[in-house]
C-alpha cells in the first residue's frame, strides 16, 4: 500500500522508499527525514484543496507531503 492510500488517522510501517529514476533526489531526500524501513508513520491531516498536502508523522516528527511524494513510500499497515 502506499503512504497517499491511508486514510486520516491510520498507522502503518514504512517498507520502501521507490526511485522514479537512477539517483532519485526526491527518494534520497525522503530518506534523509526518516522514511526508512521499519520506522512507525502516520497520517495526521489532509490539506484543504484536493487533500494536498498530506500532514505525516514518522517517528515523532511531522512532515508536510505533496500527495506525489506520499505515493513513492510503501507503507504496511498496523493490525
Amino acid at each position: 500500500m502506499r503512504l497517499s492510500e491511508l486514510a486520516k488517522g491510520a498507522a502503518a510501517v514504512v517498507e520502501d522508499v521507490e526511485n522514479t529514476q537512477l539517483g532519485d533526489g526526491i527518494a534520497k531526500r525522503l530518506r534523509d527525514l526518516g522514511f526508512v524501513k521499519g520506522e512507525p508513520v502516520r497520517i495526521v491531516a489532509f490539506g484543504p484543496l484536493g487533500a494536498e498536502p498530506v500532514l505525516v508523522q514518522v517517528g515523532y516528527t511531522r512532515f508536510a507531503l505533496r500527495r506525489s511524494e506520499a505515493a513513492r513510500i510503501r507503507v504496511v499497515v498496523e493490525a
